[in-house]
């Protein structure tokens, strides 16, 4: 039987305090996107615009994927570096504003509090790897046909560098954004954590509907997939307390794309070691669904879950911030 100890909660109850108007959410998000998509879109609008002008003016972006950049003749690491920058920028943006605005830090959205069980960001990232690493040589033996071989080393190494780098600084501005700050938000406002699971989730969703992945195979066959995401992401914070479990699985999954796999019409055009030849998107949303059930089964295991949590309103209690254990630290 669950004690009441365990419904010491403070990811979303650190947001229960007089720092939540709606215009100072608007000002950060605002803000952190003009920081993304504007100013940190610069450096790639520049190099595009001095390609064209190397060439004459005889390149023309990909009409099946705008996030191909090798059609302008820029190199896919290069092209890696220039598509993750303006992640970077929003990220440290959104960060330097929370405190001026909400009074608090970034540990604190991470999961209320001043430390973060980095840990769990690791342990999530490796059973999320696992599990497609696992799939990809499965699905390899079954089809081989479906895969092309175009490792090249030297590449590679650099890709695994910028990888390892940028990639886990966009997938945490999205986490940070989304499940850590909008969850915030969502649970000061409401009080209830269905909403703070299911709200972002969606908007998750329809901010990825610009990817070329939707164009190419359609809004609602491509649209589960980061729904179910979400939906993922949203209850894991929930239940565990912090958006660093989320935080692994978001990096290992991009990470992984962008070292392994990679395809026509993919967002991330990388030198991957491998180039798929046909994309079965309701198959890759079921194996998706399916490994959500398994990382939640296995890091509820892990974390002792608190599913009691879901349906109890989100308020303050008497209690302070309790202590980390020690081995949820590094």
């Amino acid at each position: 039987m669950q004690t009441s100890n365990h419904f010491n909660m403070n990811h979303l109850e650190r947001a229960l305090d007089k720092q939540n108007q709606f215009w100072k959410y608007s000002v950060n998000i605002l803000v952190g996107f003009v920081a993304s998509n504007v100013i940190g879109a610069i450096p790639l609008i520049a190099v595009i615009a001095y390609k064209t002008y190397q060439s004459g003016g005889l390149v023309r972006p990909n009409p099946n994927n705008m996030a191909d950049l090798t059609a302008y003749g820029i190199s896919p690491n290069v092209g890696l570096i220039l598509m993750m920058f303006p992640f970077v920028l929003g990220l440290f943006t959104v960060i330097l504003l929370l405190k001026p605005l909400h009074k608090r830090t970034f540990s604190e959205v991470v999961n209320g509090t001043k430390k973060i069980r980095w840990n769990r960001f690791f342990y999530a990232a490796g059973i999320w790897a696992a599990l497609m690493a696992i799939y990809l040589v499965a699905d390899y033996c079954f089809d081989p046909s479906n895969y092309t071989l175009q490792f090249n080393l030297t590449s590679f190494i650099f890709l695994v560098i910028i990888s390892f780098l940028l990639i886990p600084l966009q997938t945490t501005f999205e986490e940070l954004v989304f499940r850590g700050y909008l969850g915030q938000a969502i649970g000061a406002w409401t009080k209830s954590r269905w909403f703070v699971i299911i709200i972002p989730a969606i908007l998750f969703a329809l901010m990825h509907s610009a990817n070329p992945e939707v164009a190419n195979f359609g809004f609602w066959a491509v649209m589960p997939q980061y729904l179910i995401f979400g939906l993922i992401f949203g209850f894991i914070t929930v239940v565990s307390d912090g958006i660093e479990l989320s935080m692994g699985i978001h990096a290992a999954n991009n990470i992984f794309y962008s070292l392994f796999i990679t395809n026509a019409s993919s967002v991330l055009q990388t030198p991957a070691v491998f180039s798929q030849q046909h994309v079965y998107v309701n198959k890759e949303t079921l194996v998706l669904a399916l490994f959500g059930i398994i990382v939640t089964f296995v890091l509820s295991k892990k974390f002792k879950f608190n599913y009691l949590i879901l349906n109890r309103k989100i308020e303050k209690t008497a209690d302070t911030e309790p202590e980390i254990n020690e081995n949820e630290q590094l």
